[in-house]
């Protein structure tokens, strides 16, 4: 059913696409892109950059003069390439981590994400007249980004953006204080041994985490706080008591036991959450993608709201994207010394798989899309269902890895397809959110299509760079780029860390199968309990229960604290007789605090990083020393609490109510699972 935007009456639609809009668009998506790698390979989590980059594009073309409603929308859609095409992080550093790269090379990282990227756009067009515009799915997502963008050009939008930068400017000196002055402490953590079961409790002073736990929202941030409580509270005792590790502190044995057991049980919830809500799309998105079909060219509908890219075209450069992809597999079959037929086979192989299963996953994230939001999209156990699939198949074509360098090989080419299908996935799953948006907003289709074409090549141009730059200056856990580096700085890279460990343990029949087994009769178990709670109308996502084991506790428990935030925020207003609008004024207002928290650690940190590298050396503004950590820690604390309980007040403050229809704002968010 078609939403059009009272304000943007036929033919007065207005410009849509200009030179100004494009050269805004590709500068956020630069400055958004720096944030969404700084923050996803440090914690593993994503954020969307939709509404800021809404916020921020209305302020910047008020300075040139004023636009209207489908120029800044269509500078928010190719933005939005910012938030979804990092997420080739949760995959492509296993690369780096197996070692078959020593950094990320410029072209064959860009063709990687160029080719994912715009076989997911490729992907979603089919999709957007039987999802978007013939579906009654909500979109919550999409409507949230229109009403931002309804709302600024109602009535004046510098208040949002003022709530944003303040936020933002909060969020960034907290940050310079910790990562750079290092006078603040990132977090506390300790463990304690009863018996030789250790326990581990603790949390991080991340105000970015928080914006991510309040964009989240309470239900997934009680699925996280559900798998910390199952690793943390019940394996991780249980494993360190039945298996002592003589040498190590509690801490260190507890940390040791996690990293490789306990994280294989999340792995196998993620996995059979990934795998249910495959069997369960199945059926509805082969009637929805007939239906598309069904329809003819839409290139050719009446109405300038109805009109894609043509379908023609459209399969003709999915068909022509085949080139430079078969070109990557032979160029790392090659590189790993495969030849001849097999390597005619390995290429014909990877293309199938890419096109096939990255097709149905796409399909399958857009309609979560619709449904759920980008927010509870599995793209996180995408990544890990294709890298399980490829290195169970794989071994089928190349034969058994008996060797070190076979098995290399072979894991090497299982992440190559899985980077470039959750590349397609996430772009998939972006471009029918921002259709939505622009339906609503009385945009043209093929349009906003261009636009996000574009800013998937500008990203896949920006993303190398800011790559390389990150590693080379911290490093991954596991993979430091020269000697001396602090490990303790290194970037957990949890995903691909995570992806890499189960892939290669496939291959190599060592993946520990007891640990995967038990989580997926637990995934099974989460499984009937979400359907369950679904019907009561709660969010109870199985897939973030196997997140909350397998990321770092201090981030999952930081997480779980913006999700109690939005929650108590909620609980004030509702005592207080808030009327609903009132109610969804006061958390659009969260939703730009929380975007701000997530923009100023991250630009900071990203800042800091370029320091740091061009000094060649970490913590190179850092003024105290090991001594000063007890100091740093309460300090930390102290300052993490304030800003948490003034985020608490701020948004449960007085709010103006606009005067136009009030739409449910439900945030936009990238995460992880993403």
């Amino acid at each position: 059913m078609a939403v059009r935007d009272a304000g943007a009456p036929a033919g007065r639609h207005g410009s849509e696409i200009t030179a100004r809009g494009l050269v805004l668009g590709a500068l956020i998506t630069i400055v958004f892109m720096a944030a969404n790698i700084y923050l996803g390979l440090k914690t593993g989590m994503t954020f969307s950059s939709s509404i800021p980059a809404a916020l921020i594009a209305m302020g910047a073309l008020r300075l040139v003069g004023g636009a209207g409603i489908l120029e800044t929308n269509i500078v928010q859609t190719q933005a939005s390439a910012a938030g979804t095409l990092c997420n080739v992080i949760l995959v492509l550093p296993g690369l780096v981590l197996i070692g078959h790269w020593h950094g990320f090379p410029f072209w064959e990282t860009s063709l990687v994400c160029l080719i994912g990227g715009w076989l997911g756009v490729a992907f979603s067009i089919p999709l957007r007249r039987a999802l978007v515009t013939g579906s009654d799915l909500p979109y919550p997502e999409g409507v949230a980004a229109a009403e931002v963008l309804r709302a600024g050009h109602a009535e004046t939008g510098e208040r949002g953006l003022t709530t944003l930068l303040m936020a933002a400017a909060g969020s960034g000196l907290v940050a310079f204080a910790t990562s750079g002055l290092r006078i603040l402490a990132e977090g506390v953590l300790t463990a304690v041994s009863f018996g030789g079961a250790v326990f581990s409790i603790g949390s991080g002073f991340s105000l970015a985490l928080v914006g991510v736990g309040y964009l989240v929202g309470i239900g997934a941030c009680l699925a996280l706080l559900t798998g910390v409580v199952i690793a943390w509270g019940i394996m991780v005792p249980v494993l360190t008591a039945l298996t002592p590790q003589p040498g190590l502190s509690p801490g260190e044995a507890a940390q040791a036991v996690w990293s490789g057991q306990v994280r294989l049980v999340g792995a196998g919830i993620i996995a059979v959450g990934g795998f249910w809500t495959v069997a369960t799309l199945v059926r509805p998105i082969a009637r929805s993608i007939r239906s598309a079909l069904a329809a003819g060219n839409p290139a050719r509908a009446a109405a300038r709201q109805d009109r894609d890219l043509p379908l023609l075209l459209v399969g003709g450069v999915a068909l022509a994207l085949c080139l430079p992809l078969g070109a990557l597999f032979a160029g790392f079959a090659a590189d790993l010394g495969i030849g001849g037929p097999m390597l005619a086979a390995v290429v014909a192989a990877g293309l199938l798989f890419c096109l096939v299963f990255g097709a149905a996953m796409a399909a399958v994230c857009g309609y979560l899309a619709g449904l759920l939001g980008s927010s509870t999209s599995p793209i996180s156990g995408i990544g890990i269902l294709t890298a399980m699939v490829g290195a169970a198949l794989l071994p089928l074509l190349l034969g058994p890895a008996e060797d070190p360098g076979a098995r290399r090989v072979t894991v090497a080419l299982v992440l190559l397809a899985a980077s470039v299908i959750i590349t397609a996935c996430s772009i998939a799953n972006d471009n029918l959110q921002d259709l939505k948006t622009g339906q609503i907003v009385d945009a043209t289709p093929w349009r906003q299509q261009v636009v996000l074409i574009v800013g998937v090549a500008v990203g896949s141009l920006v993303i190398v760079p800011l790559l390389s730059l990150l590693y080379g200056a911290y490093g991954f856990v596991g993979s430091l780029p020269r000697p001396g580096m602090d490990p303790a700085l290194a970037l957990t890279v949890p995903q691909a860390s995570l992806v890499t460990q189960i892939a290669d343990g496939i291959v190599a029949r060592t993946l520990p199968w007891p640990m995967l087994l038990i989580g997926c009769g637990l995934g099974a178990v989460m499984v009937g309990l979400e359907v369950a709670l679904k019907r009561r109308a709660f969010s109870f996502p199985a897939l973030t229960v196997g997140i909350g084991m397998y990321l770092p506790l201090s981030v999952e428990m930081t997480i779980g604290l913006g999700g109690l935030l939005g929650f108590l925020c909620l609980r004030a207003l509702r005592r207080r007789g808030a009327d609903p609008e009132t109610l969804e004024a006061s958390r659009r207002r969260g939703v730009l605090i929380a975007s701000g928290f997530l923009v100023g650690e991250s630009f900071v940190g990203i800042g800091l990083t370029a320091i740091d590298a061009a000094s060649g050396r970490s913590s190179t503004l850092s003024l105290v020393g090991p001594d000063f950590a007890p100091t740093a820690t309460w300090l930390g604390g102290a300052v993490f609490a304030a800003g948490f309980f003034a985020a608490y007040r701020f948004i449960r403050g007085p709010v103006e109510v606009p005067a136009q229809r009030s739409v449910p704002c439900t945030p936009k968010f990238g995460a992880e699972n993403r």
